[in-house]
């Protein structure tokens, strides 16, 4: 068969790709995991991710990527977090009584614990709504931080009004 027959060949078999070539032996995607390829841990990666994605279609690489670039981002802000209640604890002896400080590293090391253990389920959940077509999820991680964060602002507006100047 020359490449143009080749081209416009359409009697290709169910689960075979043109040319006669079906998925188990290009052993890649989504096409390994179906004909049961495992890795040599007994289950494939992609098998592990499509069970916690729970069905549905691939959605567009781009959408999953910029699920990819938020997920960072809330775990960034949840290092930040963590790294600012350690700095409070470890930098802020001479300003702020014992008490203070500890609240307000402690209230900062939950905030960051908080959004780094939630970003990963508002990254889970949005990818399934994604793959099943479905409205996203509100994101409850914003509101979190935002209270918290207005808490520890006023911890902290309290202390700067209350120290004697």
């Amino acid at each position: 068969m020359t490449a143009h027959e080749e081209a416009h060949d359409t009697s290709h078999k169910v689960g075979e790709a043109p040319g006669g070539v079906t998925p188990a032996a290009t052993g890649t995607g989504a096409e390994a995991e179906a004909v049961g390829e495992v890795s040599g841990t007994g289950r494939s990666r992609r098998g592990i991710l499509a069970r916690a994605l729970a069905g549905g279609t691939d959605p567009d690489p781009r959408f999953t990527l910029a699920n990819e670039r938020t997920f960072l981002a809330w775990i960034r802000t949840s290092l930040a977090m963590v790294a600012g209640g350690i700095a409070v604890e470890a930098f802020t002896a001479e300003l702020f009584d014992p008490e203070l400080r500890k609240t307000v590293s402690v209230l900062l090391l939950l905030l960051g614990l908080v959004t780094g253990g939630g970003s990963f389920f508002r990254w889970l959940n949005v990818e399934r709504a994604m793959r099943r077509q479905a409205p996203l999820p509100a994101p409850l991680l914003a509101p979190i931080l935002a209270v918290g964060g207005a808490l520890v602002a006023a911890v902290l507006i309290v202390f700067v009004i209350g120290r004697a100047a």
